[in-house]
């Protein structure tokens, strides 16, 4: 470990958010799921306030470390670069590999139960970018929609504990 090493927060929070946003993913997407997610409990929080929410929790480095490993592997496994097998099952998103909902659930627990429990449901149910994502043909996303989800749940946890 370097001691004299500085974490780029800057350059860590918009990688991701190029990243994002070069697969079509807007930071307002995730706060569209997230609003989904906790309206009917959260009646009174706009959908600006789930934006600044997104943006709030996007910059924590726990968050910004699992999508850029998790963008970068989307990334690579495009243009082909991952070594087989890897390649071969990030590119078919095989459904026993499970790495990806790992790193999206250390994204999602990051405010609690809330926010596990609504990575579960979004996970499932694919709302809105995160379908689009997931059914993309072939583009290879196996680690983005995910990412998408987990981040949308951990806003939902930040949201509650903030307004309940």
């Amino acid at each position: 470990m370097n001691k004299n090493y500085k974490y780029p927060d800057t350059a860590a929070y918009d990688y991701v958010v190029r990243e994002l946003e070069a697969k079509g993913v807007q930071l307002h997407n995730i706060a569209e799921i997230t609003y989904g997610l906790q309206h009917k409990f959260l009646p009174d929080a706009t959908l600006a306030d789930y934006e600044q929410e997104v943006v709030n929790v996007m910059h924590k480095r726990e968050l910004l470390n699992n999508a850029m490993v998790g963008l970068q592997l989307d990334k690579l496994a495009t243009k082909g670069l991952l070594d087989e097998p890897l390649q071969s099952i990030v590119a078919n998103d095989a459904g026993v590999f499970g790495v990806d909902e790992t790193l999206a659930s250390g994204i999602a627990t990051l405010w609690g139960s809330i926010g596990i429990t609504n990575y579960g449901y979004v996970d499932r149910t694919k709302p809105n970018i995160i379908g689009q994502l997931d059914n993309s043909g072939d583009k290879i996303n196996t680690f983005i929609d995910d990412i998408v989800g987990a981040i949308a749940a951990a806003v939902a946890g930040k949201m509650a504990h903030k307004y309940a």
